[in-house]
């Protein structure tokens, strides 16, 4: 009230009391008071309440880990007489809110005074809400009238404070967009708090939370999701087709009830329907929707719409790279600036052995990443990790959700000019081409590769390794990604990509086995060279695409790409390309039962392909021919031909052919039964062997094993025999000859060991 003045007459005398100024609360006049005063109201709040505002509880499927993370901090938090704040981060439909719930609504008991719960608006059309509305409505429901909440957002979070800090409660503050916007609305005391977010809240930690951040489920627990929304038999009575449900919902909790719920309004309705209204990529995000509400599509466009603009245009970008992983150097090479020297041209002279012809490196940066460079790329990147639009794998690496995948995929069609999207195709296909030759280049620094060609503009590498075991881990890590690219660059309008990314790859194909992979991209990248009349290029691709058809199991078809290329060379005047061939039919021919002509050959790539001047390749023609008198028994022979193999190819610089070399004179000193040299040599090629070439690296221990046995060593013997069928199975060559005879070996030496055993 204003100020205001009264007149009162007592006992004949009149008194004048004056108020002035603003009063705020009850006030008083009077001349005089008997007795004490009393008023119906004491301070600030009205009568006090006891409210219950969770949402009601849903089941949750399979987050009991998260659930033991949560009670594990709720518990040392007690002990430390502090409040407990949990922040549940994760994309957005992956059950953020349930799990929260869950748990909250399991401390009831302990916490009588009430739950409180906001919905922070996050993704709100209208944008976030204002801590100081939330304190409004919190302090109201804890029995503060409208009349008596504070004006100011800081008066309204320090009463908030007095009164929660003696109460026991739970809270939840759901899709909250910064730590700034949660911080207020803390309560004191022994409370507990959960705050959900499509963010991780980093900044929360400095106020004791502990962070879940929440992955999709695994197919096991999807499955039971979709079962607990269809109630009824179908998951049971199609478990094939629920499983693949599931899958093509990625394990998204939000995507899995979706796809329940439109099962669940048709009972009579097989799931199969369902995986195929999903089948298709381009349609599947549109299918996850029920009437406009629950709507995977829009819950993504929420979070897409939430990203800084660099960050939205790295993710549509990202959409268009065709693996399931990838690494810094992959968002580095999308944000490279357009323009520059794209290097130099595919002609390709030399030799097809499958490693040689002119040097060709020109047009890759060779400093790593260039354009904005791996700091930009690094800070886009932890913007969509922070936006739960990525996710974390191993060894720095990023992948997404499928479903989000295919989200970028779609916002880049949507958003992106077509030559914008050519033009991020190209920098990635340059990007690996790039990285896949400077691994090369590490395997097998002594060979002359052809030349490759780039686009426009900056070509990013990655960084494959300091040395050759890194450079091969690199080119295994990365085969998926490098197979999807060389696939689609004919059509993507690079063919020349195509077969040399499979160039690329002739190291990790040589020595790890990758059968199915070499077949596969040495027929695209034939074909592409055939499309393009690349003579030399296509020479490339017979040789080096019919050693991996002879390691396969196919000599009769290697044997008739290695005369297609010596056709080629002659016709072009190549004498060393057409010498190379030798060595390479030769080959087939061993592998078809005709050592006698196979052995010719071989003799005439050892003595031509010097003449040439590549006495590497001829040193691998007497590599061969060593390897041959071997298998028929002529051990002195077979020991000259690999002296001088590992001779020549150690003073190349070929560690690995080297290491070969010294397997077969092992072999062949065992077969003479001198066994501390089989030994000596064997041991020495195992050292080299073993990180390069599973298979290779299971042929000197074979040999090793029986050295143990004729020693009498058989403990060392039956090791050995199990090590190297390990690595036979890893090289995928379980069933090859080297691999059966061992398997005897090791059922004679366990047979040996049982009756000694008896005995």
């Amino acid at each position: 009230m204003h100020g205001a003045g009264a007149r009162v007459r007592s006992g004949g005398q009149e008194s004048h009391n004056e108020l002035s100024g603003t009063v705020h609360g009850p006030v008083v006049q009077a001349g005089s008071v008997h007795g004490g005063i009393h008023f119906g109201h004491t301070g600030p709040r009205g009568p006090e309440r006891t409210p219950w505002q969770l949402p009601p509880l849903l089941k949750v499927i399979d987050r009991s880990r998260e659930l033991a993370a949560l009670e594990r901090h709720r518990a040392r938090a007690a002990r430390d007489d502090r409040p407990v704040l949990a922040a549940l981060s994760g994309l957005g439909g992956v059950g953020k809110t349930t799990l929260a719930l869950s748990w909250l609504h399991a401390l009831r008991s302990g916490f009588p005074d009430g739950q409180l719960h906001a919905d922070l608006g996050a993704q709100a059309s209208d944008g976030p809400a204002h801590p100081a509305e939330v304190l409004a409505r919190f302090l109201r429901a804890l029995g503060v009238s409208a009349q008596q909440l504070p004006a100011r957002p800081a008066e309204r979070t320090a009463l908030y404070r007095s009164l929660t800090a003696n109460r026991r409660l739970v809270v939840l503050l759901d899709d909250a967009v910064t730590a700034a916007q949660v911080r207020p609305l803390l309560p004191a005391g022994g409370s507990v708090t959960a705050v959900t977010s499509r963010r991780r809240l980093p900044g929360l930690t400095v106020d004791g939370c502990r962070p879940v951040h929440l992955e999709p489920l695994a197919p096991e627990a999807a499955v039971d999701l979709l079962a607990d929304t269809l109630s009824d038999d179908r998951v049971s009575e199609q478990p094939d087709d629920a499983r693949t449900l599931v899958e093509l919902c990625a394990g998204l909790p939000l995507a899995v009830r979706v796809a329940g719920a439109r099962l669940a309004a048709r009972p009579g309705r097989p799931i199969s329907t369902m995986v195929r209204a999903l089948g298709e990529e381009r349609r599947r995000l549109e299918a996850l929707a029920i009437d406009g509400d629950h709507d995977v599509l829009a819950t993504l466009d929420v979070s897409y719409r939430a990203l800084p603009a660099p960050a939205a245009r790295l993710y549509r970008l990202l959409g268009l790279h065709p693996g399931r992983e990838f690494d810094g150097s992959v968002a580095a090479a999308l944000l490279a600036a357009d323009g520059g020297d794209g290097g130099g041209g595919a002609d390709g002279g030399g030799g097809a052995d499958g490693r040689d012809g002119a040097d060709g490196r020109d047009g890759a940066d060779g400093g790593g990443v260039a354009g904005r460079g791996a700091e930009d790329a690094a800070a886009l990147l932890e913007a969509l990790h922070d936006a739960s639009l990525l996710v974390e794998a191993a060894g720095e690496r990023h992948r997404f959700h499928d479903l989000v995948r295919l989200h970028a995929a779609a916002k880049a069609a949507e958003d992106e000019p077509p030559d914008a999207r050519a033009r991020a195709l190209r920098r990635i296909a340059d990007h690996c081409l790039a990285s896949a030759t400077r691994a090369e280049e590490i395997l097998d620094p002594q060979h002359r590769t052809m030349p490759r060609d780039y686009g426009p503009g900056p070509v990013v590498v990655a960084e494959v390794g300091p040395g050759p075991e890194a450079a091969l881990d690199w080119l295994e890590r990365e085969l998926p990604t490098l197979m999807a690219v060389l696939q689609q660059a004919p059509a993507a309008g690079f063919p020349t990509v195509c077969w040399q990314l499979a160039d690329a790859l002739w190291p990790l194909f040589l020595r790890r086995k990758f059968y199915p992979e070499w077949t596969a991209s040495h027929r695209a990248g034939l074909a592409a060279a055939q499309a393009l009349g690349d003579t030399a290029a296509e020479c490339r691709m017979l040789t080096s695409g019919g050693v991996g058809e002879l390691g396969s199991g196919s000599p009769g078809r290697a044997l008739e790409m290695f005369e297609r290329a010596a056709r080629l060379f002659l016709a072009a005047g190549d004498g060393r390309g057409h010498a190379r061939t030798l060595n390479y039919r030769g080959l087939a021919l061993q592998r078809l039962g005709q050592p006698r002509s196979a052995a010719d050959l071989f003799r005439r790539a050892a003595a031509e392909l010097p003449a040439h001047g590549d006495r590497r390749a001829g040193a691998l023609a007497g590599l061969n021919l060593a390897d041959l008198a071997l298998d028929e028994g002529r051990a002195e022979e077979a020991l000259r031909h690999a002296g001088a193999a590992r001779g020549a190819l150690a003073a190349s610089g070929d560690t690995y052919n080297a290491a070969r070399a010294a397997t077969c004179l092992g072999r062949a000193h065992l077969a003479l039964g001198r066994l501390e040299a089989a030994e000596e040599q064997l041991s020495e090629a195992l050292a080299t062997l073993r990180a390069p070439s599973a298979y290779e690296a299971a042929r000197a221990l074979g040999a090793l094993a029986e050295v143990s046995e004729r020693h009498g060593r058989r403990q060392l013997a039956a090791d050995r025999c199990r090590e190297a069928l390990d690595l036979y199975a890893s090289a995928g060559r379980s069933g090859s000859a080297g691999a059966e005879a061992l398997r005897e070996r090791l059922e004679r030496l366990e047979r040996l060991e049982g009756d000694a055993s008896g005995r």
